[in-house]
């Protein structure tokens, strides 16, 4: 006898607007196919850490009908929760429970790191699931590239606020956190201009400026994003200058996180998390510092962070969102597999999964940023797409 045929979905990585309105769409595109719809809890720790004398394991595997999802797209975050998990490095302390030291040994060359790639291709096996539809970013979705070599079907959707996954020129949750970081330091103005201070607001970006690039468009405001190392004596200067010339006597700067001045360095601090990652020292708090110290202005140091990937989605998030869903069930349905849904010159695709040799995505300083001006370029855009970045046509 023939069984329904089935699909998993999991979101990894922060959490970003949108999750769940891929999570319902897919969930309902899916069952109009035929399929069933499993949800994988956490992340990729869904998938080492189920238990396989549990089938499936309610802590790490739910399932999904359009009753259980129907109302779901009207929040943010992601119903299926998430975790930063990278199964090809666990350390001795996070294993699964279940995992008799004789086994685990398998999986590690030193006792140190832990490859548990063989068990997440296991538990894809034994949950029965035909296809795959993984939601993330850089790091998620280079674990989706390690199980398409294993020869597991999948369709990844990008997500993250920093815009930076390769082979697509938008990626899910980036919108809002423009909308909503432009709300807030638009609220914020009437404080800085009353006190006639010089804010600092700190923004996602560790590798890539897009959202503090775009968040700078849009509030015509200046920045510093990591692909230009600035010169700060130029920068305090032009922010001076700023609040000179202001006739409410107030200036701002929008920082991305992994922003740092030529000849400088940010010190990572914490743990690292399963992807290598630590997090940097606050270049906000220190520029806002160096600024008061040179300039004898006050400042105002302010942390947009995780606001802006809090709450429901705007209207692009949300659009795109239930369009990458249905666009990677119609990919599903015509058997393509290890893609991941994309927007490339403007208009919806598919493309290779990101290579993790690639790295982030950049911004292109020569179209998109005037280094002098610590501003977005607004000129000479006739024939950009929507969203003013290169494009990445043709498909590949």
């Amino acid at each position: 006898m023939s069984r329904t045929p089935r699909i998993g979905i999991l979101t990894g990585g922060g959490d970003v607007p949108g999750l769940n309105s891929v999570i319902k769409s897919v969930t309902y595109r899916a069952t109009e196919l035929g399929y069933e719809v499993l949800g994988i809890r956490r992340g990729w720790e869904g998938l080492t850490h189920h238990d396989p004398n549990i089938a499936p394991d309610p802590h790490y595997v739910i399932p999904l009908t359009r009753d259980s999802t129907r109302t779901i797209d009207r929040t943010g975050g992601t119903m299926l929760h998430t975790s930063r998990t990278s199964p090809r490095k666990f350390h001795a302390d996070r294993l699964p429970p279940f995992l008799s030291p004789e086994e685990a040994a398998k999986y590690t060359k030193d006792g140190v790191i832990y490859d548990l790639t063989p068990i997440v291709v296991r538990n894809i096996q034994r949950l029965g699931l035909d296809y795959l539809v993984p939601i993330g970013g850089d790091d998620t979705l280079s674990f989706a590239q390690t199980l398409h070599e294993q020869g597991i079907p999948l369709i990844a959707i990008p997500k993250t606020m920093d815009n930076d996954v390769q082979g697509t020129e938008y990626c899910i949750g980036f919108s809002t956190a423009i909308t909503r970081a432009k709300e807030l330091i638009n609220r914020q103005r009437t404080t800085l201009g009353s006190h006639e201070r010089i804010g600092i607001f700190r923004i996602f970006g560790r590798d890539c400026g897009f959202t503090a690039l775009y968040t700078a468009y849009v509030t015509s405001g200046r920045c510093v994003i990591p692909e230009a190392p600035f010169d700060l004596d130029q920068l305090v200067e032009t922010l001076a200058h700023d609040h000179r010339t202001n006739q409410s006597h107030y200036a701002f700067l929008i920082a991305a996180e992994g922003a740092i001045w030529k000849g400088g360095s940010i010190q990572e601090i914490g743990e690292a998390d399963s992807f290598g990652h630590r997090h940097k020292a606050n270049i906000g708090e220190v520029l806002a510092d160096e600024v008061r110290r040179r300039t004898g202005i006050e400042t105002a140091f302010s942390e947009l962070t995780y606001d802006l990937r809090s709450g429901e989605p705007d209207m692009v998030d949300q659009m795109v969102a239930i369009t990458f869903a249905n666009v990677a069930m119609d990919l599903i349905a015509e058997g393509v597999r290890g893609r991941m849904t994309a927007i490339r010159d403007g208009k919806y695709a598919h493309s290779a999964l990101p290579d993790p040799k690639l790295g982030a995505r950049h911004v292109d300083l020569d179209e998109m940023y005037n280094q002098e001006r610590f501003r977005p370029v607004y000129t000479g855009l006739l024939g950009h797409p929507v969203l003013l970045g290169q494009s990445l046509a043709p498909t590949d």
